[in-house]
Parts: C-alpha cells; sequence; structure tokens
C-alpha cells in the first residue's frame, strides 16, 4: 500500500495573518483537492504574512522537514510591491517548472483580462512540487483545473506519493510504459 500523500497549502497575507480577513484561498484550495483527489492524503494549512524569506523558509521547512509532496502557495502572485511569492518560491526551489504558470495565466485568461498580472509558476525542491496559485477561490479552481492532469506524473517523477483523481473532475495523464 502506498502512503497517503502530505499537501501542504499556504496562504501568504499579512491581513489574514493578523487575523483582519478571512483566510478563502486555503478553504478553497482544500475544497478543490478533496473534491478532485481520490487517494490517500493528509492535508496541512498555514497562514502565513507576505515577505520573500518568511515564505521561503515555510516552503523550505514543509519540503525538508514536514515531508510535503505538494505545496500549494495562494496569495502574493500579482505585481503589489508586498506581492514576492513567485521570488520567494524561487530562493526555495532547485528546478523551475514554467509550462505551470503559462497555462494557469492561459485558462485565467479565459476569465479575467487583469489574469496577464498574475505570476504563477511551480518548481520542485527534492521530492517536493510547490505550485503558486492566486488568492481567490475560483480562481484557484480555474488554475488547478488546467494544471492538475499533470501532476500526478510530475510527483512520480520526482518520487513523492502516488496520487490519483476522480477522473470524471480530472483524468490524469500517465504516459503508457
Amino acid at each position: 500500500m502506498t502512503r497517503p500523500a502530505h499537501i501542504a497549502i499556504v496562504t501568504v497575507s499579512d491581513r489574514a495573518a493578523r487575523g483582519e480577513y478571512e483566510d478563502k484561498g486555503g478553504p478553497g484550495a482544500e475544497d478543490w483537492l478533496r473534491a478532485t483527489i481520490t487517494s490517500p492524503m493528509n492535508i496541512t494549512r498555514r497562514i502565513i504574512p507576505d515577505g520573500r524569506e518568511i515564505v521561503a523558509d515555510c516552503l523550505r521547512d514543509l519540503a525538508d522537514n514536514q515531508g510535503a509532496d505538494l505545496i500549494l502557495i495562494t496569495g502574493g502572485t500579482g505585481p503589489a510591491p508586498r506581492d514576492l511569492t513567485p521570488e520567494a518560491m524561487a530562493d526555495a526551489i532547485e528546478k523551475e517548472l514554467p509550462g505551470f504558470g503559462e497555462e494557469m495565466r492561459r485558462a485565467s485568461l479565459r476569465e479575467v483580462p487583469t489574469a496577464i498580472l498574475s505570476r504563477q509558476t511551480a518548481g520542485i525542491r527534492g521530492a517536493t512540487l510547490m505550485i503558486t496559485l492566486p488568492g481567490k477561490p475560483s480562481a484557484i479552481a480555474t488554475c488547478l483545473d488546467a494544471v492538475f492532469a499533470a501532476v500526478p506524473y510530475c510527483l512520480d517523477l520526482i518520487g513523492a506519493a502516488y496520487v490519483e483523481t476522480d477522473p470524471t473532475r480530472i483524468k490524469a495523464f500517465r504516459p503508457r510504459k
């Protein structure tokens, strides 16, 4: 039997970290995962303030010490001065996977013209895949719908936990051997 996937969801928001704003991105991402993934998983959620070092340190801890297979990071991906999530992830990863960001922006642009301002991306640290996402639940769903078919195979390739999806929602793509 395979071990359950450890999935971490990190909300990056000064206001949510201070308790001044209800985090909607973290719960939105968790709801999407629970409706889509059919294999065993454990989900950890964290809310942290914006800031390049604090975000990078959190991602390193989740990957290196907590054994996260997949980290979804919501918030901090726009052009505002404190939006430094992509830079923080770049500090923590070993390889960037820019195709994720390209596809998430393409899907989002079908819904809203400001998606061009989005700086979503993905990358790998060891056996952990990290994906940056917007903070709004509907935008998170749009982005995950656009890229998640490739996530289970990516996790296979990096030696992370096995993840299977409900094919009526997202059909995981794994090349035939």
